[in-house]
């Protein structure tokens, strides 16, 4: 990698080069993010998880232009056109869009209109038009005329120098940066419906007739039309003035007003008509979708950490209910490490005689498990199944309703089969509401993030970024928590700091076989768990009841021997030092530092000592919906408690317990201005919303956030599309309305063009 990268990235992230140099280092020593966020302040100086998968991914970037000059220079040099000036300008290229506008007049091509005029033998011709003498065109033209090669007159000789001129100004360089930044800058998107496409495409009627300038397009929309026209409902289209466009390209071709000029200004147009302007709204389409990914993935993860980091009930004996009218409520009873004890089949809701059977099998089992908590997922019946539980008053006994967004998913996985062969879908499933309850984060992980219902177009995106994105996201969780290895799932270790499926495999099959682990130290004995993944590892593994008090903290092994010098220093033992906070007063941590270990670190594991283990989720609060169980019971003007369910960039969706989740518009979240929705409220957050306004044919409830929201219809804003925001996997895909304002000035377009395209 070349050096100035490290300069460039630092520059670009506005980090410290010497930190970004440490990162990449540590990164090429397979060292985890997670692993150099925690235990390598000091080679860093300190950067988080933010900024390391920031340096690793923009170095990707730059491998990945690397690696595509180097393809170039050898393709040019094979075919014998790599000259000295030519391999300084693909050397010293910094993006990828100006490494192929370099590239571009050399690239092999299909056979052109220009090409079929340069086997007519018309390029000299092209060559003096182009220089535009005061030659007569058509006089020089004449020279040309030939049977032979099928030009067969003036005119003939005259069209084709124009299509080479034409594509020489397709391929100049500079004329493509210009154009480049007009379209970037003053692109507008056009979708329009498809004739006769009207009744069956009525999900995409906002975009029927919409126009937009592509670089204020926020992505759902942007993602919305793209997914209308790969459905062959509408067609999109990414224009500008093409009176702009010229006047941009006219003053570097056209030289004067000779004889010739005509001919060139002729060719101008038809270059950019037939060939520039498809060429860059190729590239615009491309670049919109590729920001309207990222900020949909990005959207993505935040609400999936938001989930998996929500707060864990903890170990207590539990029964989980999947509810159901006709089929019945599928019932288990979990003990308090979530290992299934029983299940049977409830019918609550078929009748007195099916209810007072429910009612004795409930009490009975409550009372012979000692039932602390009854979980009950919230799809179809679980209000009902709720009012059902909380009518039998069981003393001593919390009913909780759960998100059961992707049991279903896990409950057909293989994940699952392995677990439970011998019981049915419905049982799974059950298990797997009741979990989520004890630990959401232990649950979660065995299902795919994409199944958990919080995404914004989540299909319409780049599945590998979207993966990649999500995989760090699980593992930053994770590891952020810390892992019990001796009752922790394989799935669970996989996103442990440098293990992976096989080293959780042989974790889970070494302590089935061996018993517990006794200590951090006997992780050594796995196979295949070598000295490198398990000092990535060790420091985020737990061992509640290990010989060494430090397993069961954060502390990581390798700084083990700091903290007995501690204690030794203080004339205790660790335990000791762990458990009086007089003692830990009295350490003096500059007196341990040295060239291996600094300050951040030592003040890390002083705090560690304090709250060894400590989990970073806030405590569970149970939460109770109010008293409407149906989407006729929601009134405009009520206020209603409410969990939110999923954040878009338009607004947000909460559950009020009606089994149809109503949406908070941006313009509602709160009484101040909102650029970003996350800034003010997060996935699971308990909330009191206002009804604003219900929509019973299309099953939509309006709410707001605001302290004196207005009650009644929202009125339509200027001429963009109605809200229709979606509801992630249930409803159709909603936009906010944005009303588009084009840059004013060239040079600021050109350099904010320059920046985003430098740093994507």
């Amino acid at each position: 990698m070349p050096g100035d990268y490290i300069g460039r990235i630092a520059a670009e992230l506005s980090l410290r080069p010497q930190g970004v140099k440490a990162t990449i280092a540590l990164l090429d020593a397979d060292a985890t993010v997670p692993f150099i966020a925690r235990y390598r302040k000091e080679a860093t100086g300190g950067f988080d998880e933010v900024a390391i998968t920031q340096v690793r991914d923009r170095l990707a970037q730059f491998q990945e232009l690397d690696a595509r000059r180097a393809a170039i220079l050898k393709s040019l040099e094979e075919r014998n056109l790599l000259t000295d000036e030519l391999k300084a300008k693909v050397a010293s290229a910094e993006t990828l869009s100006q490494l192929e506008d370099i590239y571009l007049p050399y690239r092999p091509k299909r056979r052109t209109k220009a090409a079929i005029a340069r086997e007519k033998g018309l390029e000299p011709l092209a060559d003096a038009l182009f220089a535009q003498g005061q030659d007569d065109p058509f006089r020089l033209a004449a020279a040309f005329v030939s049977e032979e090669k099928g030009v067969k007159d003036a005119d003939a000789a005259l069209a084709g120098a124009r299509d080479i001129i034409a594509e020489r100004v397709s391929e100049d360089e500079g004329a493509r940066v210009l154009l480049r930044g007009l379209y970037f800058s003053k692109g507008f998107f056009h979708s329009t419906v498809l004739t006769g496409k009207e009744a069956e495409g009525v999900k995409f009627k906002d975009y029927f007739d919409w126009k937009e300038l592509a670089a204020k397009a926020p992505s759902h929309r942007i993602l919305a039309m793209r997914r209308g026209e790969k459905e062959g409902f509408l067609i999109m289209r990414i224009t500008v003035a093409a009176a702009e466009a010229l006047a941009l390209l006219e003053p570097l071709f056209v030289k004067g007003r000779g004889p010739c000029a005509p001919q060139v200004s002729q060719a101008v147009a038809d270059g950019y008509q037939r060939l520039l302007a498809p060429a860059m709204e190729t590239e615009v389409r491309l670049e919109t979708k590729k920001r309207a990914e990222r900020e949909a993935i990005l959207v993505f993860a935040r609400n999936l950490r938001e989930i998996l980091m929500s707060s864990p009930l903890g170990h207590k004996n539990l029964m989980a209910l999947d509810p159901g009218f006709r089929t019945g409520c599928k019932l288990v009873c979990l003990d308090r490490q979530g290992k299934l004890f029983c299940d049977d089949v409830i019918h609550p809701h078929t009748g007195a005689g099916g209810q007072a059977e429910a009612a004795l099998t409930v009490r009975r089992l409550c009372r012979e498990r000692a039932t602390e908590v009854i979980a009950i997922g919230n799809g179809t019946a679980g209000r009902e199944t709720e009012a059902f539980v909380n009518s039998l008053q069981l003393e001593g006994v919390a009913v909780v309703m759960v998100n059961e967004s992707g049991a279903s998913v896990y409950s057909a996985s293989e994940v699952a089969r392995e677990e439970f062969a011998d019981k049915d879908i419905t049982v799974r499933g059950a298990v797997s509401i009741g979990r989520r309850l004890m630990d959401p984060l232990a649950e979660l992980v065995k299902i795919d993030p994409k199944s958990i219902g919080v995404g914004q177009y989540q299909h319409d995106v780049d599945q590998g970024e979207l993966k990649k994105s999500l995989d760090d996201t699980v593992i930053s969780c994770v590891n952020s928590v810390g892992v019990e290895v001796n009752t922790a799932s394989k799935e669970l270790l996989t996103y442990v700091s440098g293990l992976g499926p096989v080293l959780a495999k042989n974790i889970v099959e070494f302590r089935d076989a061996q018993g517990a682990f006794a200590s951090r130290a006997a992780l050594k004995k796995v196979p295949r768990l070598g000295p490198k993944a398990f000092e990535q590892s060790a420091g985020f593994l737990r061992i509640g009841e290990g010989k060494n008090p430090l397993d069961s903290s954060a502390v990581h092994p390798e700084r083990y021997g700091i903290v007995e010098q501690m204690a030794e220093d203080l004339g205790c033992s660790v335990k000791d030092l762990m458990a009086d906070a007089g003692l830990r007063s009295r350490i003096v941590v500059s007196k341990y530092v040295s060239a291996d270990v600094g300050e951040p670190t030592l003040k890390d594991i002083v705090a560690e000592l304090a709250k060894p283990g400590r989990d970073p989720r806030e405590r569970f609060e149970a939460f109770s919906f109010a008293d409407v169980r149906k989407f006729e019971d929601v009134k405009p003007g009520m206020k209603l408690p409410g969990i939110v369910t999923n954040v878009a960039a338009f607004g947000a969706f909460v559950d009020i317990g009606v089994h149809q989740d109503g949406l908070v518009h941006v313009s509602e979240l709160a009484d101040s201005f909102v650029a970003d929705p996350h800034a003010v409220v997060k996935v699971r957050q308990k909330v009191i919303v206002t009804v604003l306004d219900i929509d019973p044919e299309r099953k939509r409830i309006a709410l707001s956030l605001k302290s004196k929201p207005v009650i009644g219809p929202r009125e339509s804003r200027r001429s963009a599309p109605p809200e229709r925001g979606p509801r992630p996997e249930r409803q159709k895909d909603r936009a906010p309305r944005q009303e588009a304002k084009p840059l004013s000035v060239m040079a600021e377009a050109l350099k904010d063009m320059m920046r985003r395209r430098a740093s994507s």
